[in-house]
């Protein structure tokens, strides 16, 4: 019965931790055009927050990915099982469509249309071939950051990943959100372009992020996980006893 259950359950908590990325991200930007006030931080701030909560607080029970691009990393390196994987993808594209519905349902119509709902969009100052490889390397920066915290078992700050992981959403705002939004995520992208029929230069959303995500948990993978290398100074299975103060080193 457990067995039967486990996908349910890590279904439930990528379909929270996801809608709530849409549902705070996306009404965030709603939120501040209706004040007039699009203010990059504060945008920023939301989508990093959201992710750093979520994570924290679900991460223990389906990893925290929130992400079909972080998955579609997972799926290539082997760290989740293929099936799995096509559940988490239902869940995160479905809670992105239902939070972009109420975001449509809570806002006004001039807000909702003002801001495609949320939706990123590629400024007309950068080339599509700019914007998506704004997305892929952004993304690249939260899938690494990803296996360095919350993969690596050496991560110096797994105790903390949901704080890294936002953050590094955060800080790719700042630089990529005027440019083409920002999203990382194809999840983020498709509930507000479904519910809005939004789809100008979609994709770079799609392939963008799927590049990034690919490139970056192959190479962590490869330079750092196999085989798990180097070991840290200390542990017993490194032969290596790390001296006290006042001692030296034995090997």
């Amino acid at each position: 019965m457990r067995d039967v259950l486990d996908p349910l359950r890590r279904g439930v908590a990528e379909f929270i931790g996801t809608f709530t990325l849409v549902f705070i991200g996306a009404g965030s930007i709603m939120a501040a055009a209706g004040f007039r006030d699009p203010t990059l931080v504060g945008i920023a701030l939301a989508h990093g927050l959201a992710i750093a909560v979520m994570v924290s607080g679900l991460g223990h029970i389906s990893g925290g990915h929130f992400n079909p691009a972080v998955t579609l990393s997972f799926v290539i390196t082997r760290r989740i099982a293929p099936l799995l994987a096509v559940v988490y993808w239902v869940v995160q594209f479905g809670a992105a469509v239902i939070a972009a519905l109420l975001l449509k349902w809570i806002f006004p119509t001039v807000a909702v249309n003002g801001t495609k709902l949320g939706a990123p969009s590629l400024t007309p100052v950068i080339t599509v071939g700019a914007g998506v490889a704004v997305e892929a390397i952004l993304t690249f920066f939260l899938v690494w950051v990803i296996f360095a915290t919350a993969v690596d078992p050496r991560g110096t700050f797994k105790s903390i990943a949901g704080l890294a992981i936002g953050l590094t959403i955060t800080l790719d705002i700042l630089m990529g959100g005027p440019l083409t939004g920002a999203a990382m995520n194809p999840a983020r992208a498709f509930g507000p372009e479904l519910v809005q029929n939004y789809w100008t230069h979609a994709w770079i959303y799609y392939v963008g992020p799927a590049l990034g995500g690919i490139t970056a948990g192959l190479l962590y993978d490869w330079l750092y996980l196999r085989p798990l290398a180097p070991e840290p100074v200390g542990p017993p299975e490194t032969g290596v006893r790390e001296p006290r103060p006042g001692e030296t080193a034995a090997s």
